[in-house]
């Protein structure tokens, strides 16, 4: 299971839950605060999800580090048999006090130790010195912004940022409304449409009749082609903006035949450069 389970750990108020967030938003299964009992049962169970694709993030905090040799020797243990990465969020002390005292929020270590702010922060950060040593990435979160600090957490994860974004093409007609999810909608009515030409009406833009005649116009060719570019220019903006899920939608006057082409052209297109994408056609069977 190779980088399929993520440990995050670090200090409170470093952005934990913010990372744990990030990673849930491009499909991880996050277990926040994991009983430390739960966390070492992972090596029963590690043959089940070495199978399974599914990647996994749990986080190891205060609460269930501290003094847990057993633990700490699993996360060594997973670390070395390739099995975990163990990510580390650092700050500055200031920056945590500071963040602390604008939420005013309590120290999961102040209601433990009956310390003050100040020494439950130079607590935690000697307690968990021993995971900082065994981490794979030591991230200081000091002078991070919230998209920074999610940029740099899936850096850490996937190996192309594009699959930091799952996206929806959807194809449908005008006639029955716009679909309200979609972010982007391109109108193709502007190309001459099937359902008036003797013997595409029935059919729908999955028959290669159809496919044949929509893109043997020159202006649908031309404006798939502007279409992919404005795509293959535009979806590392949004990616780079923080955006996980993008609905694009291709819209006729029913849904029935040049969308649907439309849609499954471009589907083709983000397919073969490497995005995760699904197409649904809301209205090709309406009749």
């Amino acid at each position: 299971m190779k980088n399929r389970l993520f440990i995050i750990t670090g200090l409170s108020g470093a952005g934990k839950s913010l990372a744990l967030k990030a990673l849930e938003d491009i499909g991880f299964f996050c277990i926040d605060n994991m009983p430390a009992s739960l966390i070492i049962k992972l090596l029963d169970i590690k043959d089940d999800f070495l199978e399974d694709e599914q990647k996994i993030a749990c986080v190891v905090d205060i609460r269930n580090a501290e003094n847990n040799i057993e633990l700490f020797e699993l996360i060594v243990r997973l670390r070395k048999e390739n099995i975990a990465k163990v990510i580390f969020l650092d700050a500055n002390e200031k920056i945590i006090l500071d963040r602390y005292k604008e939420t005013r929020r309590k120290h999961p270590v102040m209601l433990r130790k009956n310390l003050s702010l100040e020494e439950a922060v130079k607590y935690e950060k000697k307690a968990l010195s021993p995971l900082y040593a065994e981490s794979d990435f030591i991230l200081d979160t000091s002078l991070l912004s919230t998209s920074q600090l999610k940029d740099r957490i899936l850096s850490f994860v996937v190996k192309d940022v594009k699959e930091t974004i799952t996206i929806e093409v959807i194809s449908f007609g005008f006639k029955y409304g716009v679909p309200s999810d979609v972010d982007i909608t391109f109108d193709v009515r502007c190309l001459l449409n099937p359902f008036y030409v003797s013997g595409l009406k029935e059919k729908n833009g999955n028959d290669e009749s159809v496919i044949d005649f929509v893109f043997s116009q020159p202006e649908a060719k031309i404006l798939l082609e502007k279409y992919t570019d404005l795509l293959d220019y535009s979806l590392p903006l949004y990616i780079r903006e923080g955006k996980s899920h993008l609905t694009i939608g291709f819209g006729c006057t029913g849904g029935k035949h040049r969308s649907v082409a439309f849609c499954n052209a471009v589907y083709n297109h983000l397919k073969e450069n490497g995005y995760a994408i699904s197409v649904h056609h809301r209205d090709i069977n309406r009749r």
